[in-house]
C-alpha cells in the first residue's frame, strides 16, 4: 500500500467522489484508510452510567484504499504513485509521462530533483575494501 498518514488524498469513486482529505490512519491488512471527512457514519451511543445521556456520535469509517489517489504536494494533481531509489532508501515520486518528479514524501523532497537532473554516468567506483588485519602485518 502506498499511502501513508498525513498523506493529503482525493476520492475517485464513490458517494464523495472530488472530496480531498487527509489520511487519519491506515489498515494495511485490510486495504482501507481513514480519510478526515469523507464517508461520515452515525453510531448510536448507549448511556452507561446514571449520569451519562445517550447520544448520537459522528465519526469517518473507513473507505478501500482503491478508491483514493494521493494529491502532488508541489503541483496538486492527483497521481498514482512510482518508486525510485534515492541514498539506497526507496522513495515515492509523482511520476509517468505526466508525472512532475517531486517526491511525495517530505524527508527526500530536495534530493528527489537533484537525483533527476544529475546524469547517473557520475558513479564513483567502489571503494577496495582492506582487511585490518593484512595492514597490522605490513606495519
Amino acid at each position: 500500500m502506498d499511502i501513508k498518514v498525513n498523506d493529503n488524498v482525493l476520492v475517485i469513486t464513490g458517494k464523495y467522489k472530488g472530496k480531498q482529505g487527509k489520511v487519519l490512519k491506515t489498515q494495511p491488512k485490510e486495504g482501507k484508510v481513514i480519510v478526515e471527512g469523507v464517508n461520515i457514519v452515525h453510531k448510536h451511543e448507549k448511556a452507561r452510567k446514571a449520569n451519562e445521556t445517550s447520544r448520537i456520535v459522528t465519526e469517518e469509517a473507513p473507505i478501500d484504499v482503491s478508491n483514493v489517489e494521493i494529491v502532488c504536494p508541489s503541483c496538486g494533481k492527483p497521481t498514482r504513485v512510482y518508486h525510485t531509489v534515492v541514498d539506497g532508501k526507496k522513495v515515492r515520486i509523482h511520476g509517468g509521462v505526466k508525472g512532475c518528479g517531486a517526491s511525495l514524501d517530505k524527508a527526500f523532497a530536495k534530493k528527489v530533483k537533484n537525483a533527476k537532473s544529475e546524469a547517473p554516468a557520475a558513479e564513483e567506483a567502489p571503494k577496495k575494501r582492506t582487511r585490518k588485519r593484512s595492514q597490522k602485518a605490513e606495519e
